[in-house]
Order: C-alpha cells, then sequence, then structure tokens
C-alpha cells in the first residue's frame, strides 16, 4: 500500500499542475498514476474515468477522488479530492476579490478585453471536441439541435431538458441510442499498486459486500447540506449566500457536460452580468484544478455586489462546497457497485442521449459568449415565448482577436496558456496605447 505521506505529495503536485481543463488534468493524472509511478494499471484508469463521466461535477476530480479511494479508503479518497481542488480554490477566491475591486480599472477592464475573444474560442474547441465523441448517429445529432433550439430559443430549463434526454435515451436504447460494445486494451506486465494489493487481498472496500450505502449516503448528505441550513438559520432563505448554496446544491445533480454546462444553467439565473461571468471562465482557464472553480466566482461575485468582501468570501465557500460535496457523494456511493453497471445497456443508452443533450447546451453557450465578446449590446427580445437577440455594431478589435486565437488554437496547435497570454497582452496594447 502506498504511504499516505506519498499520496499526499502525489496529489498535491497535481492539483497545483492541473491547467488546461479536464482533458489536460486526465492527462496529467495519467502519466503520473499510471505512466511514473504505476500505482494504477491502464484498464482501471479508464474503467475509473469512465464511471466519473457517468457523474455529474467535474469528471477529473472524481477521478483524482476514485483513484485515492481505491489507494486509501476513504480518507485517501478524501485526501486526493481535496488536494486537486484546494490549490484552485485559493487561487480563484484571491483572484475574485482582486477583480471585485479592481475590474473598472483600465488595466484590468484591457486584460479582460483580450481575454474573452481567446475564452471563446476554447468554447468553440470545447463543443468540437464533444461533438465528436458525442454526435454518432444522426438521432444524436438531431437531439443536439433540439436541446440548443430549447435552451437558447425557448430558455427551457437545463434540468429539464437532461431528463427528457435521458428518457429519449431510455426508449431508443434498442434503435436510435443502442450503445457500441466498449474496446478496451491491456498495456504492461508489471502490476500495478491496486492490482498487487487486489491480489493481497487489501481492496475488500472496493467490493459491494463491504460498501455501507445508508451509512455514507447519510454521512455525506450531512456534510453536504449543513453549511447550507446554517445559513437559511441565520441569514435566511432570502439572503444571496443562502440562494447561492441552494441554486448550486440543484445544479450538482445536474451537470452532466463539465464547467461548461454548468455554466449555461448558471447563465439562466442572471447571478451576475454576462460580461462578469465571461472574465470568470477567463480566470478559472489560468488557474489550476476543476474549471468549475468558475461557479466559486460568480458565488463570490454574487455576493459580493450584494454586501460587500466578506459574504462575497462566504458566498465563494459556500459556491465551492455545494459544488465539490456531492463528488466524494456520487465516489463512496457508487464506485464499489460500478464494476456491475457498467455493461448495463439501458444505462449507457440513456447516458449517450444526455451526453448529446450536452453538446448542445455547450453549443448554446459558444453562441451565447460569441455575442457578448463581439458584439457592444446584447438585447434579449421575448416574442410570444420565443426569446430573439438584438445585437449592436460588431467589435472589429474584439472579432481580430478572436481570430488570432482560433488560429493559434486549430492551426498553430498553441497550447492553452500561450493563447491567452498572447491576447491578453494584445488586448492590453488596444485598449492602453
Amino acid at each position: 500500500m502506498i504511504p499516505k505521506g506519498e499520496l499526499f505529495k502525489t496529489f498535491a503536485k497535481i492539483g497545483l499542475l492541473g491547467f488546461g481543463g479536464p482533458a489536460g488534468q486526465i492527462a496529467l493524472m495519467h502519466k503520473i498514476l499510471v505512466e511514473e509511478k504505476n500505482w494504477i494499471s491502464e484498464q482501471r484508469f479508464l474503467h475509473a474515468l469512465n464511471y466519473c463521466m457517468l457523474l455529474p461535477g467535474p469528471e477529473a476530480m472524481q477521478l483524482a477522488t476514485y483513484i485515492g479511494w481505491l489507494l486509501h479508503k476513504t480518507w485517501g479518497g478524501i485526501i486526493a479530492g481535496l488536494l486537486f481542488v484546494l490549490p484552485g480554490f485559493l487561487l480563484m477566491l484571491g483572484l475574485a476579490a482582486i477583480y471585485a475591486q479592481y475590474h473598472s480599472a483600465p488595466l484590468v477592464a484591457a486584460l479582460f478585453f483580450g481575454l474573452k475573444p481567446a475564452v471563446l474560442v476554447i468554447v468553440v474547441e470545447a463543443v468540437i471536441r464533444i461533438g465528436k465523441r458525442a454526435l454518432t448517429s444522426p438521432s444524436a445529432k438531431k437531439l443536439a439541435a433540439l436541446s440548443f433550439i430549447c435552451i437558447f430559443f425557448l430558455n427551457v430549463p437545463f434540468p429539464l431538458i437532461v431528463l427528457g434526454a435521458g428518457i429519449i435515451g431510455y426508449i431508443g436504447r434498442h434503435s436510435a441510442f443502442k450503445p457500441k460494445p466498449p474496446g478496451e486494451k491491456p498495456v504492461g506486465h508489471i502490476p500495478s499498486t491496486i492490482d498487487r494489493m487486489m491480489e493481497e487481498g487489501q481492496l475488500n472496500h472496493a467490493s459491494p459486500l463491504y460498501a455501507r450505502p445508508l451509512g455514507t449516503l447519510f454521512d455525506w448528505l450531512a456534510i453536504w447540506f449543513t453549511p447550507l441550513l446554517l445559513s437559511y438559520h441565520f441569514l435566511g432563505g432570502s439572503h444571496i449566500v443562502s440562494q447561492v448554496g441552494g441554486a448550486f446544491s440543484k445544479l450538482a445533480t445536474v451537470t452532466f457536460g463539465g464547467a461548461y454546462a454548468a455554466l449555461a444553467y448558471v447563465a439562466q439565473m442572471e447571478l451576475i452580468p454576462p460580461a462578469d461571468m465571461l472574465n470568470g471562465l477567463g480566470l478559472a482557464e489560468t488557474t489550476p484544478g476543476p474549471l468549475v472553480l468558475v461557479l466559486e466566482y460568480v458565488g463570490y461575485l454574487a455576493s459580493y455586489n450584494a454586501h460587500g468582501h466578506l459574504f462575497g468570501v462566504m458566498g465563494a465557500a459556500m459556491a465551492a462546497w455545494v459544488t465539490f460535496a456531492p463528488c466524494f457523494l456520487w465516489i463512496f456511493l457508487g464506485a464499489p457497485y460500478m464494476e456491475q453497471a457498467r455493461h448495463n445497456k439501458a444505462l449507457a443508452a440513456t447516458l449517450s442521449a444526455i451526453t448529446a443533450a450536452v453538446t448542445g447546451v455547450v453549443l448554446n453557450l459558444a453562441v451565447w459568449f460569441a455575442l457578448h465578446t463581439l458584439f457592444g449590446k446584447v438585447e434579449p427580445l421575448k416574442q410570444t415565448g420565443i426569446t430573439l437577440y438584438k445585437v449592436a455594431q460588431p467589435d472589429i478589435a474584439a472579432i481580430a482577436l478572436a481570430i488570432l486565437a482560433a488560429v493559434t488554437t486549430f492551426k498553430l496547435k498553441w497550447g492553452l496558456l500561450p493563447t491567452l497570454g498572447l491576447c491578453a497582452a494584445l488586448g492590453m496594447a488596444i485598449r492602453l496605447v
């Protein structure tokens, strides 16, 4: 068994270096945990990842928790999950406070003017990446288009879209959304640490026979909701901190599709202005940890706008708590049973349809960001239940920066940070010179 000190150092390193969103973080964990340390085999890593992809919330953080749980039971999962999030949480808290205080300063405004077009291209890339994986059939493409129409033009709540897609997938499990058999490719002949633990009888906690489902459910529901109940008791249900906790607790159960899908849902809540929302995603893209830490930023800014910095910190902490506490519940409750369920065709078809619908939701986010980035002003026009948009004159400089970011991302294959850095520098030059 891996010493807890080594587990701590390894996941602290992953938390500090976890830039690049879920794709970069999963690749980093694969490199360190599979290739370098051989703590977990390729097959087990992919199996854990497949389970985490089925869950609401940040899949990379859940994967870290899953692997930590395999290595050192519940406390191992808690250590791995917390260290994956903590560096980014602290950095985002500081950045949110600075932004709230100084975002109207010319230098900060110029910085975010350059970041916005780059973030827009990153979101477009996410749409393409998710679409290639999810839209593998005509039925999936039609469902994605229907999802986009529902959320963009009809303002249908995101949870209803997820529920409807799941029902469609279940109905079509024998036809339109019939899952393909998964393929697995074994690598290497040296048993991993976890494989050796299984041979030596040290993985009993990974068996459903040793699971405590009711105890786990009760414990983590209490951990999840205690801060929210305290906020309702002492601050009242109408206080912004309580509203953030309640709204993001609901969000934690439906955020299939990661941070981009979560932002599409948050945008419907109108907790902060669209420009601030886009700036928050820009900050999240430049910090380690899950992109969904942007919700911490939203919680801070919404609470700060209402009551100042102290409540801003409380709003950020509440947002982070109710976002990440459920992730531990999903892993500790469901992981022991997932081996039995991973070949369930009905479940696979349901989740395939949900993933297709999420693609349409993320496309909605890309269009929403594009309107607010490339045009000076956007006004929604609601007519007979359909929402259309009136836009002002295009911002030529923003369009030029977006084209440049697209070239560096898609043509030159630059990484995330160089693209963001170049656009931020050019944005400051355009606005300040």
